[in-house]
């Protein structure tokens, strides 16, 4: 597919939906299959309006959300069912993308999920949405690396269609674990995602602040999809009050920040889909253009890191014993790096267990592509790679996972 900027996608679903008889509590993708005009007159609004990516109603359709909702066994039915709605909404004049949502699962110290879990459970939604025939796919709202990460991954198994992120964060561009989300785009773009953004939480005034960080770092098209301003409650209900004027006044300063995707989530509506429009069409799309060119960005889970790209590699710790210990012990060293050795299966498990208390940058000296492999995918950062492993080994690591030698 071919893609020309600025790029406008869709409006709000969930506060659509309220307006034509969904109530929260509701399982939101079984009321949208039992009121299919529902979704669709909403997706002919935003259609109507500009909007040249619409998400399929399929937020919720992975296997966790709907086995909280007693619905069992049916991840592929729905997704399809779902998917289709959008595609006869649309009709071939917009491209449909499979929305992808957070599970409420967190790995371990918070929660009892392993990665691999969330990996598999991603794929089997996304595997759904392909064999439905989307476009491309959206990870929105997304508050955990692990859970990005684990879409994304799932996502470049099964299909080679453009994959789009955003997080959302509080004022200060951190999401609920703690993540900043400039930590969190310099993974995803390692990983190879094809643009990057927030969606949810705040109004675009607010959110532009954050876009400003990141374009910092940006090397894809960031993506902006605000809330219609902050939400108020009134007379027991929660109102939008920000006018399609007011949301759309912030789009040629977001385009300075390298904008060039627009959208809109909770409240918003067609009008405000079609101010987007208009103000979008009179802007010039500023190509991404990092400020730091020679430097190395690289993360752990929870902040970005500036190098050298020439940084030297100092003491390397080996992933057994006390390792919590030793990498505390690194943080307080010159080093600029913190280098740990994976040489045995058997320490894998030591090395999950610790990542946590990482606080710099990580190099990974390792001799064995598959214990390498399985080590990246337990960090949730963007790691070095230190050794003698050949480079045709290596550049597959480096598309999927971010790896920098």
């Amino acid at each position: 597919m071919e893609v020309q900027f600025p790029l406008i996608l869709d409006g709000a679903t969930g506060t659509q939906l309220q307006k034509r008889g969904y109530a929260n509590g509701m399982c939101a993708e079984a009321w949208v299959l039992e009121h299919p005009q529902a979704i669709v007159e909403i997706q002919r609004q935003y259609l109507a309006a500009g909007s040249q990516v619409i998400y399929a109603p399929t937020f919720g359709a992975n296997r966790v959300k709907l086995e909280e909702n007693g619905i069992f066994n049916q991840v592929e039915d729905y997704n399809l069912r779902l998917v289709a709605l959008s595609k006869e909404a649309v009709q071939g004049a917009a491209w449909v993308a499979g929305d992808i949502a957070p599970t409420g699962k967190f790995l371990a110290p918070m929660g009892d999920a392993s990665f691999e879990e969330l990996v598999e459970i991603y794929t089997e939604q996304v595997a759904a949405m392909e064999k439905a025939g989307v476009d491309l796919f959206a990870i929105e709202t997304t508050m955990t690396l692990p859970e990005a990460r684990a879409a994304v991954l799932a996502v470049k198994s099964v299909s080679t269609k453009p994959v789009m992120v955003t997080f959302t964060c509080d004022e200060s561009g951190k999401t609920l674990t703690g993540t900043d989300v400039t930590a969190a785009l310099v993974v995803m773009q390692g990983m190879g995602v094809d643009a990057f953004g927030l969606n949810c939480s705040v109004g675009p005034e607010e959110m532009l602040k954050q876009l400003r960080r990141l374009s910092e770092y940006a090397e894809v098209p960031l993506i902006a999809k605000p809330n219609a301003g902050m939400p108020e409650i009134e007379d027991g209900k929660t109102v939008y009050r920000c006018t399609p004027e007011e949301f759309s006044a912030v789009v040629p300063e977001l385009a300075a920040a390298g904008v060039a995707i627009y959208g809109g989530c909770c409240g918003t509506e067609a009008g405000h889909v079609a101010a987007l429009k208009r103000a979008a069409a009179q802007t010039e799309i500023r190509r991404p253009s990092p400020l730091h060119p020679e430097l190395l960005p690289l993360s752990t889970e929870k902040a970005p890191f500036l190098l050298p790209v020439d940084v030297q590699i100092g003491a390397v710790l080996p992933a057994d014993g006390n390792l919590g210990d030793a990498i505390e012990a690194a943080a307080d060293s010159p080093d600029p790096v913190i280098a740990i050795a994976i040489r045995v299966e058997e320490q894998l498990e030591n090395f999950g267990d610790n990542q946590y208390a990482i606080t710099k940058p990580l190099c990974l000296a390792c001799e064995d592509a598959a214990l390498l492999e399985s080590a990246l995918r337990l960090y949730q950062g963007r790691a070095m790679y230190e050794g003698t492993l050949p480079q045709e080994t290596l550049e597959p690591l480096c598309r999927k996972y971010g790896l920098v030698i």
